[in-house]
């Protein structure tokens, strides 16, 4: 059960950085008044696909509200904290998800 709750606690907070930055990248678009070329589309993919991880995780089991409520504080400092570092440097949260991608590999396999 302890493995379950880190799943379902991990998947909740990987749909943030594909949600921040394609929020990001539709602003600078609709700002500069320029195409993306498909960046916003995959990003968004990207934070809906976690999503949907986190949905098949919640048909195993459903949490509590102390665990919700760890979730949404979770997810709002990540989110701000995200946001702010991707306004200063994309590259350097590029590189940071795809380390919480291997480090998903390695927790899931386990």
């Amino acid at each position: 059960q302890q493995w379950l709750r880190r799943f379902i606690f991990l998947e909740s907070i990987a749909g943030v950085p594909g949600m921040v930055a394609g929020m990001s990248r539709h602003m600078k678009s609709l700002r500069t008044m320029k195409r993306d070329h498909g960046w916003i589309h995959t990003l968004l993919s990207e934070a809906e696909n976690e999503r949907m991880h986190l949905l098949t995780f919640l048909e195993l089991r459903q949490p509590g509200y102390i665990f919700r409520g760890f979730v949404l504080l979770g997810q709002g400092v990540f989110f701000n904290a995200f946001f702010l570092t991707y306004l200063l440097s994309p590259q350097i949260c590029h590189r940071f998800v795809g380390f919480l991608e291997e480090e998903a590999v390695t927790t899931y396999t386990r």
